[in-house]
């Protein structure tokens, strides 16, 4: 991994948990572990998958379907093609 990606993922680290603390109330640490535990940031951190472009919002969007349906494409920030 280079420093420059790195310095991406801590951005979204930081945006995200700060988002988590905010909305659940949760300690700093306990969010971050849940972030990192999650197919959010598995997706996240994937170099292929190129998520990048989607600003921590939509990340904390995910993160959050994911915890309300077990799966973070259910998130409507990315959208899914085979919704009716």
């Amino acid at each position: 991994m280079t420093d420059c990606r790195a310095d991406i993922n801590h951005f979204y680290d930081r945006e995200v948990v700060s988002m988590i603390v905010e909305k659940y109330n949760m300690a700093p640490m306990e969010a971050l572990s849940q972030f990192m535990r999650s197919q959010t940031y598995a997706m996240l951190v994937d170099p292929e998958l190129e998520m990048l472009d989607i600003p921590p919002a939509g990340i904390f969007d995910m993160w959050e379907s994911e915890r309300v349906t077990g799966d973070p494409r259910n998130s409507l920030y990315i959208g899914r093609d085979d919704r009716a």
